[in-house]
């Protein structure tokens, strides 16, 4: 799909195939967040990539009983790991830019076929319970994604230097 395809076609995805999403779909939606913009080239983020069936299941309550937390096979706590930052603007850097690589990753999923929906309805502290996360941590969203029950169709590198993808993601728990 050309770029505007990708963002016709993007939507949020709240059902979902009972399909595993292949690793290497994943790394591509994960290295489209690592190569996001941020300010000041800070990469202040962490996304913890959740798998397993059972830690999902104890991400439903946490995301205020949204069952397809659950039934999606992927959930990753899009985290910032610094918050003081403030731009010369007066804006927190760390929504922002946080933000912009979860619309990266939900622009990639879309390009892979996958589905994603952003979940700003949690209960951060029992989404850091779950997972481990530090509290000077900050839970920015949730974002889920797998292959949607309903086909997604288009209604229509950048040169900085990056983190190594291992040091922006962890599996399944805080590391």
């Amino acid at each position: 799909m050309d770029v505007i395809d990708v963002l016709r076609a993007r939507r949020s995805v709240r059902s979902y195939e009972d399909r595993a999403v292949e690793d290497d779909k994943l790394a591509r939606v994960l290295e489209a967040a690592r190569i996001a913009p941020s300010a000041k080239n800070m990469q202040e983020w962490k996304f913890v990539v959740v798998r397993d069936a059972e830690t999902r299941a104890a991400l439903v309550p946490a995301c205020a009983d949204q069952t397809f937390v659950g039934d999606a096979p992927v959930a990753i706590a899009c985290c910032a790991t610094v918050t003081d930052y403030a731009m010369r603007c007066g804006q927190l850097a760390y929504p922002i830019d946080v933000a912009i690589a979860i619309d990266h990753m939900t622009l990639q999923a879309a390009a892979e076929g996958l589905g994603t929906c952003w979940i700003g309805a949690f209960y951060e502290s029992q989404v850091k319970q779950v997972l481990g996360i530090p509290e000077a941590v900050r839970v920015v969203q949730m974002l889920v994604l797998g292959y949607p029950a309903s086909p997604l169709v288009p209604a229509a590198s950048s040169s900085k230097k990056r983190k190594k993808l291992e040091e922006i993601v962890c599996h399944e728990q805080w590391s």
